[in-house]
């Protein structure tokens, strides 16, 4: 599969929240971006993942090239990590199918990815529709926006204190997109198509998934 990134490639640095934390945008990535959609409806799907709320497949070999290729070196400057070379851990298309009354508990709040804030994720959004897009937290009880090492048993003991609060997030609540009881809704940027978002793995984070999301097309996105 060949890939090029487009000639309106656009690229702009954010920071959100009281800890300042990075965020990489970049707009118009793939020249075609509907390759890449027809490549993710051809695609063979599993559920490999007890948190993701849907299937994923193998993102193709060519995109992790043009994301190294062209992003590698502003991605290391801008996130400061330590290193001068960056691979991939997982590179997916990804599918949101379950349903917001299926959702276990640890989906209907924002998650980290990962203790490591040397770790990135990313999300190309590769659906045209108004279906939401990304969101980023703080924990009201511990003023957390990232979890790392440090901080990770603290967050863990409220987590569980709060289980047995009457601000639980009940199963009829659905995914968060927004402000709640126990987390504060602190930046979110929109889906738009053929956008990709970069930012650090233990950032607190969820898509913002409409309330009205099973009332449309499946969504594609790769992460």
């Amino acid at each position: 599969m060949q890939l090029r990134t487009s000639n309106h490639f656009n690229i702009s640095k954010h920071y959100f929240g009281q800890e300042q934390a990075p965020l990489l945008i970049v707009d118009d990535l793939v020249e075609d971006p509907d390759a890449l959609v027809t490549a993710a409806k051809k695609s063979q799907y599993i559920k490999n993942s007890p948190f993701y709320p849907g299937p994923r497949s193998p993102a193709p070999l060519a995109y992790q090239q043009l994301i190294l290729s062209n992003l590698e070196a502003q991605l290391v400057d801008f996130f400061q990590l330590p290193t001068t070379s960056i691979q991939f851990s997982v590179c997916h298309f990804s599918v949101i199918t379950t349903p917001p009354h299926q959702l276990k508990l640890l989906q209907r709040i924002p998650h980290f990815d990962s203790l490591d804030k040397h770790g990135l994720a990313a999300v190309h959004y590769l659906f045209q529709q108004d279906l939401g897009g990304t969101s980023f937290y703080r924990h009201r009880k511990t003023g957390f926006e990232s979890i790392d090492e440090a901080r990770h048993l603290t967050y863990l003991q409220s987590l569980e204190a709060e289980n047995e609060g009457p601000n639980l997030p009940k199963r009829q609540d659905g995914y968060i997109n927004g402000d709640t009881p126990l987390f504060e809704r602190i930046a979110q940027q929109p889906a738009v198509f053929n956008r990709l978002i970069i930012y650090r793995r233990n950032s607190l984070h969820s898509a913002s998934i409409p309330s009205n999301l099973f009332n449309n097309n499946t969504p594609y996105t790769l992460d």
